[in-house]
């Protein structure tokens, strides 16, 4: 299976004075539309957004290990305060920093070798966060794959949240209480996404696809008993779980707050839906507008539709192709969607709030899913 990870970049540079293929604009397949993609990457290529920036990353990742370094220092230093609960919000936004950081290390942004790249990963994954760098790596992979695709993206499988009226439909227990007050209940379950992740990692150490299960293992053990050791060490039992509690749900709200835009309240694909793939990529996928601020907040995954088409790119080139995709896509006449953050989340809300309403109206006969993508 062809990953996005891995998708086709040819670095062939293009005619300038090639005119540029047009597609149907039903994206339907046709005996050229073959040839789409590689034509946009080819432009990607011929701009030089897919050159390393090991300089880029080699301050990145100081300036985010010397952060991490720095909120342990804090604990200590602040002793029995409760201005740990500070501390415990900064260590929130640090993790989420480190989490954007491993993200791009597993798309190979960071190193080419993908021995590096492991190697870090798992340092900052398992090590620093307490999040399986292996379990994560495949579950992202197949999102890349296949995004929002009901039956092959785990991002959009039904658990605790419905993300369509047919999940709603099959919903029990649990997820069908939930799911008829899910917007309303988003941001709140977010607060315990930092702990799902950890109990996630644990868990998948006994999937069979899991390489490197000792290694992983090892790294998640050191990081929890370093970790709680530190923690009530430093501090009387009561602040210390008021302190572990904050950070895991400020880390839980700020990542849910960085991947919730990108695809939720995208259209959907289920079944034998595939379209070709830069369609597939960017159909699904929605930009956030913004600045330097927005970039480093998000870490570039603001420009979404740029990350999936092209994983490897480095973060900082995202913005540079942003132009170059967007006009693309409009020659082929294919829609770019991007928004504001704030309605960025407020389009994600309101796709959960639709698709819960068959459970809130307990209707037997549950309305037509979200369309097919159009071009």
């Amino acid at each position: 299976m062809t990953t996005a990870i891995d998708a086709p970049q040819p670095r062939t540079v293009p005619d300038p004075g090639r005119t540029p293929r047009r597609a149907p604009a039903d994206g339907s397949r046709s005996g050229r539309q073959g040839s789409d993609f590689s034509e946009l990457s080819a432009r990607i290529s011929a701009a030089g957004l897919m050159n390393r920036r090991p300089l880029y990353y080699a301050v990145r990742l100081t300036l985010v290990g010397v952060a991490f370094a720095a909120g342990w220092v804090a604990v200590f230093a602040v002793g029995t305060s409760w201005w740990q609960l500070a501390v415990a919000a900064y260590l929130g936004v640090v993790y989420g920093q480190l989490a954007l950081v491993a993200h791009d290390l597993a798309h190979r942004q960071v190193f080419r070798s993908r021995r590096a790249s492991e190697l870090f990963g798992r340092a900052v994954g398992n090590l620093c966060i307490g999040m399986s760098y292996g379990w994560w790596m495949n579950k992202h992979t197949r999102h890349h794959a296949n995004p929002n695709h009901e039956d092959l993206d785990p991002d959009v499988a039904p658990d605790i949240l419905v993300w369509s009226r047919e999940q709603a439909a099959e919903a029990r227990g649990l997820p069908r209480f939930i799911g008829r007050h899910q917007a309303a209940l988003f941001f709140p379950l977010l607060t315990l996404e930092g702990f799902n992740l950890h109990v996630s990692s644990f868990r998948a150490l006994r999937q069979p696809h899991l390489k490197r299960k000792w290694l992983e293992g090892g790294l998640l053990l050191v990081h929890t008993a370093a970790y709680l050791v530190a923690l009530f060490w430093a501090l009387p039992v009561g602040m210390a779980f008021a302190v572990l509690f904050l950070h895991h749900a400020v880390f839980g709200v700020y990542l849910g707050s960085i991947f919730a835009p990108n695809h939720k309240g995208m259209p959907t694909l289920k079944g034998d839906e595939r379209p070709d793939f830069l369609r597939r990529q960017v159909l699904t996928s929605r930009n956030v507008r913004g600045g330097l601020l927005t970039d480093v907040a998000l870490g570039g995954l603001n420009y979404q539709i740029e990350h999936h088409l092209f994983p490897s790119m480095p973060s900082p080139h995202l913005r540079k192709a942003r132009p170059l995709v967007r006009d693309y896509c409009a020659e082929l006449g294919i829609s770019y969607h991007e928004t504001g953050l704030v309605a960025s989340w407020r389009e994600a809300m309101r796709h959960l709030h639709d698709v819960g309403a068959p459970l809130r109206e307990d209707s037997p006969t549950l309305r037509e899913d979200s369309p097919t993508p159009k071009a």
